[in-house]
């Protein structure tokens, strides 16, 4: 027995190292590591007293008073960017978009071991949001501003600006807010279902009630909490997020008054008008209508079917216009051929159209079906392959044979626009470092970050496939949660098909 234990061992020990060096010789990324990587970085953006088993070694705790001066505990969270305020709408998306990527391949996730840090990305956000909604009709939208918090570079632990929060409440209304809000935390209760059916629950509690208040007390929140129209102002308006939000609340609970209120809005709110040829943390009604028309197998009323034909219409044009197969409407694209929306942080736009690609291709293949563009038959595997080709590009596949996810491959962005990233680690050196003196010691420097913010996905190169790796350089060299968070499932897929390939080819 013991021979044959050791036979075994050996065979395994072989089979391994064969597909080692056989994935070695691939030509695709390691979408394994990427993964990884892409779920540390949402460790490098926690705000607040960090746990024991935090893994990037250069934070430490901070923002440990948000909430004080107002008498709210508002501890916890995640910063966006480069920068220490905290913004409840592109957080919330943030979540959003990372439990949507658990929910469409956490199979795939688990297979790679990275299950439970997905739940823990997703639980950093979701536990702040429960100490946000304070009361049925009241949640606080945002911790810091952006002007003082701009004028200073520091560590986010020796933070000296503004730490004021602002909320949205009856008389000071943000639907939008309220709407995405609710559409993270129901959308974060279908992943904690099975593993932690009373956070699921609780869960799932705030998200109808952040609904209902979204919906009876309408209003854009950038009305509301004015120090934010500078930054994450809801140009879309509110009518996505409220049909965002009823959508993720019908997936939750499958009650038909949410579906309902997404049939009976469709026209009124824009989801069965607007077509759009972008995805983002403001504007959400490419990803309605995909949602939407992923339906349409399992709803029954004609006048029901009638409608979701319509979202799958408008959703279709999207996907068409990524493709550059719509008459006149398409994405523009880079000469190496990135999707090019605008010249701000573009990589946010890239990452959840493929997301958003990958899922419709997924739902095409499974319902057996290809996608007509005026007429030219697209099928899933183009789709997907398409999808595939821009998380290639952002990890090297370009003209600049760059990685632009930061710490993957051997060339990636080393002057991130980063607070945190750009000064020594505050575990290293403890010393103080002041509002204005961050610019002069750290911002100004040629040299590397000191720190990795490692998974952050940057802005990323201009419609010529142009990059500059400058620190001052932001609308290239800043990364954002939102730009990563679509990646998270997109890594996994790609990860297990790569594996599948490759045993295949040992076949």
């Amino acid at each position: 027995m013991e021979i044959k234990r050791k036979l075994l061992h050996c065979l395994i020990f072989s089979i391994s190292l064969l597909l080692i060096i056989i994935r070695t010789s691939a030509q695709d990324p390691d979408y394994a590591d990427a993964l990884t990587k892409s779920l540390l970085y949402f460790e490098a953006q926690r705000s607040g007293r960090l746990p024991y088993n935090h893994r990037v070694t250069w934070r430490d705790h901070s923002g440990l008073t948000d909430g004080l001066e107002q008498g709210v505990d508002l501890v916890g969270g995640y910063h966006d960017a480069g920068d220490h305020v905290k913004f409840g709408l592109p957080m919330a998306f943030t979540v959003t978009m990372l439990s949507w990527g658990v929910l469409e391949y956490g199979e795939e996730i688990s297979r790679a071991r990275e299950f439970g840090h997905a739940l823990e990305a997703i639980k950093w956000g979701t536990d702040y949001f429960i100490k946000a909604h304070t009361s049925p009709n009241v949640l606080w939208a945002e911790v810091g501003d952006g002007d003082t918090d701009h004028y200073c570079w520091q560590r986010p632990e020796d933070m000296t600006t503004s730490r004021q929060a602002h909320k949205i409440d009856e008389k000071n209304p943000g639907s939008d807010l309220a709407g995405e809000t609710a559409a993270a935390m129901a959308a974060a209760s279908l992943v904690f279902k099975e593993t932690n059916p009373h956070y699921s629950h609780l869960l799932l509690h705030h998200a109808q009630q952040l609904f209902e208040f979204g919906d009876k007390f309408r209003g854009k929140y950038d009305a509301s909490v004015g120090v934010v129209k500078s930054y994450y102002a809801s140009v879309s308006g509110y009518k996505d997020e409220l049909l965002w939000a009823a959508l993720w609340l019908y997936k939750a609970t499958d009650n038909e008054v949410y579906l309902d209120y997404v049939i009976n809005n469709a026209e009124n709110f824009g989801g069965i008008g607007w077509s759009i040829s972008e995805f983002s943390w403001d504007v959400k009604y490419a990803g309605i209508q995909i949602i939407a028309a992923m339906l349409l197998p399992e709803v029954k009323h004609k006048k029901q079917r009638e409608i979701i034909e319509q979202y799958r219409s408008k959703a279709e044009f999207y996907i068409c216009s990524c493709m550059s197969k719509n008459n006149g409407t398409n994405v523009e694209r880079t000469p190496g051929g990135l999707l090019f929306i605008r010249q701000w942080n573009n990589m946010q736009y890239v990452s959840s159209a493929a997301f958003l690609l990958t899922v419709y291709s997924d739902f095409l293949s499974n319902t057996n079906q290809n996608l007509s563009c005026h007429g030219i038959i697209v099928t899933p595997e183009e789709l997907f392959a398409f999808a595939k080709s821009q998380v290639d590009y952002i990890l090297g596949s370009n003209p600049n044979n760059m990685s632009y996810l930061v710490g993957f491959g051997s060339k990636y962005p080393t002057k991130v626009h980063h607070r945190g990233a750009s000064i020594v680690s505050y575990r290293v050196n403890k010393g103080f470092i002041g509002c204005t003196q961050g610019y002069d010691d750290w911002y100004s420097q040629s040299k590397p970050n000191p720190n990795v913010v490692t998974g952050a996905l940057v802005g990323g190169p201009d419609r010529e496939d142009n990059f500059r790796d400058d620190r001052g350089n932001y609308m290239q060299t800043e990364a954002c949660t939102y730009n990563t968070a679509p990646l998270v499932g997109l890594f996994a897929k790609l990860n297990q098909l790569s594996d599948l390939r490759l045993i295949a080819s040992y076949r």
